[in-house]
């Protein structure tokens, strides 16, 4: 399917399906934090973790799509990729913030996204996304074309300030390497912006800085399933999302907010090295 061939109405339905999906899992594993929760398997390193509620949250979310849209593909942090014949394809984050969700930190997240064409940044259109807090059982939604909200307020981005009052969230990769040359580029940063937060979840952050409690956000180390549904609703909110410099955002780094605080995060975070390790 073509991005031109999703209309209006089909995006206000996939945006609430979008919204349908994430609470109703977020819900589960909501409900699942009040019992014992532990590492069940290690993924890229041993500070990268994953419980059963990441593979539950997951299977159910996989389910309720095969009753809901039989026909478009899937793509999960932790079921890999299914084919579809739609066009479509939905971007599942099970618990973006695993970490958080093992200490019972209350800042962990349900990803729900829904693309038409490849999923991936630069050759995609995002239709619809939803992003559940589900320790707070709070929503962000947005859909193309169709804005951004926070329970069922509308919400838009900060105006661009100077870096220097600019309240700057990231996050930090699993792999050793990664996390040291981070720290680097933190160090050029620090005394350049108002402060520094690190939230534990990138879909969280993005719709953080959607509502303007952050002022902007960048992190390197990312997958496409932590920032699918975020980043559609920062730009639905009238931010914008990309890497550094002219590329998509990804994997070697993602930078959210008004334009121009993320033109002069971007010139920062280049001074700095950024993106280099990957």
């Amino acid at each position: 399917m073509s991005h031109d061939t999703v209309g209006t109405w089909q995006t206000r339905e996939l945006m609430e399906l979008a919204t349908f999906l994430s609470r109703e899992v977020g819900a589960l594993v909501r409900k699942a934090r009040e019992g014992e929760v532990s590492v069940h398997d290690l993924k890229s390193s041993p500070t990268d973790v994953v419980t059963k509620v990441d593979l539950a949250a997951e299977t159910r979310l996989r389910e309720l799509l095969a009753e809901h849209r039989p026909e478009d593909a899937v793509l999960g942090e932790e079921g890999g990729t299914t084919g579809g014949s739609s066009g479509l394809t939905w971007i599942l984050d099970p618990i973006d913030g695993t970490v958080n969700f093992l200490y019972g930190i209350p800042v962990y997240a349900v990803s729900v996204a829904v693309v038409a064409g490849p999923p991936e940044p630069g050759r995609w259109t995002q239709v619809a996304g939803a992003v559940t807090n589900a320790a707070e059982g709070r929503t962000w939604w947005a859909g193309r074309g169709l804005g951004a909200w926070y329970e069922g307020e509308r919400v838009h981005v900060n105006a661009p300030a100077p870096l220097a009052q600019s309240l700057v969230g990231t996050g930090f990769a699993y792999e050793a390497r990664v996390r040291r040359h981070q720290a680097q580029v933190l160090g050029h940063l620090l005394d350049k912006v108002r402060d520094l937060r690190r939230g534990g979840s990138c879909a969280l952050d993005l719709c953080a800085v959607a509502s303007g409690r952050l002022d902007a956000f960048f992190e390197t180390g990312t997958k496409v399933w932590d920032f699918a549904a975020g980043s559609l609703v920062v730009r639905e909110a009238g931010g914008v999302v990309r890497g550094l410099g002219e590329d998509p955002e990804g994997t070697a780094m993602v930078i959210a907010g008004p334009a121009e605080t993320v033109d002069a995060l971007d010139s920062l975070l280049r001074e700095a090295g950024a993106g280099a390790v990957l």
